[in-house]
């Protein structure tokens, strides 16, 4: 810690702000709007998509092109010849800060966990999957290890049973901007060090939004809540976007067809029964999950999976 740069005493009298995906946008407007001096916005380099390899730029350069903020996209292009009373605001980033830069420039870190609990790029989805019941968020010291720096600000929620990964991240979103503000225009204050179990929130990839029916019903809906599961259906994928738990009669093979309700797609997995109420099948739009079993003629006892 003795090597990093010192925290401003006080307000900032300028800020870069580090960012990329959407869930950055919001507190860079908000630090725009309270009137703070953004000197510079770091995004990610810009990405080529789709078959004509069109340039995609980041959701935050997006916003502080049209804020008309100077943006840069990589780490090196951070040069700032007077550094006292800046700080650095980092928000979903994507990318370690490496202490070369932090011995210039100190970083405070927006976080969307109770820390040490899910340090790491997926907090909110990882916090679904495994049931929690409560999260927050937490304006952080950026240090060399991941999400281990001392602790300014927290705030604490509770997590619904039926709240996706959007929804929660909008709802800390609410509550970790004015933290995020106070830091930034009072002062950080003394920080708390960290303490208690730390868990990783590693990122999430296609095998966590993979099917497994013999999971109980209710973890394959919190699978749904954090994006689009999938799983095989007659030699294609099958993506489940919307699904819940269900009062139904289990069958002793998880992934088997059960009958079809009202509301959609009865199956069974290995522990109680599952309604998929949203599918998109594999090269088409999604649809409700009944008007596709009656289209496919889903047959008694088949196989999911």
């Amino acid at each position: 810690m003795s090597s990093l740069a010192p925290l401003p005493v006080g307000a900032a009298s300028g800020v870069i702000y580090f960012g990329t995906p959407d869930v950055a946008v919001a507190p860079l407007r908000a630090l725009v709007n309270a009137g703070v001096n953004v000197e510079l916005v770091v995004t990610r380099p810009d990405t080529r998509r789709g078959r004509g390899a069109e340039v995609s730029h980041s959701p935050v350069k997006r916003a502080a092109a049209e804020m008309g903020l100077p943006i840069a996209h990589d780490l090196i292009d951070v040069s700032v010849s007077d550094t006292r009373g800046l700080l650095g605001v980092v928000v979903a980033y994507g990318r370690l800060i490496p202490v070369s830069l932090l011995t210039h420039i100190p970083m405070i870190n927006l976080h969307f966990s109770l820390l040490p609990r899910w340090r790491g790029a997926a907090p909110v989805e990882r916090a679904i999957l495994a049931g929690d019941r409560t999260t927050g968020a937490c304006i952080m010291r950026v240090v060399e290890g991941l999400d281990t720096g001392e602790v300014y600000r927290k705030c604490e929620i509770d997590i619904g049973d039926t709240d996706t990964a959007v929804e929660l991240r909008n709802r800390l979103l609410d509550i970790a901007i004015p933290l995020l503000l106070d830091v930034v225009t009072n002062g950080a204050g003394a920080g708390v060090p960290q303490t208690g179990q730390a868990t990783y929130a590693t990122k999430i990839t296609s095998i966590d939004m993979e099917f497994d029916w013999s999971a109980a019903a209710e973890k394959l809906v919190r699978v749904t809540r954090i994006g689009a599961g999938h799983t095989m259906f007659r030699g294609k994928r099958l993506n489940i976007r919307n699904a819940r738990v269900i009062d139904a009669p289990v069958s002793l093979v998880p992934g088997e067809f059960l009958g079809l309700c009202p509301e959609g797609v009865i199956v069974s997995t290995g522990h109680g029964s599952l309604c998929l109420l949203t599918v998109q099948p594999e090269g088409k739009p999604a649809i409700e999950a009944a008007a596709w079993a009656r289209g496919a003629r889903l047959e008694q006892n088949e196989l999911f999976g």
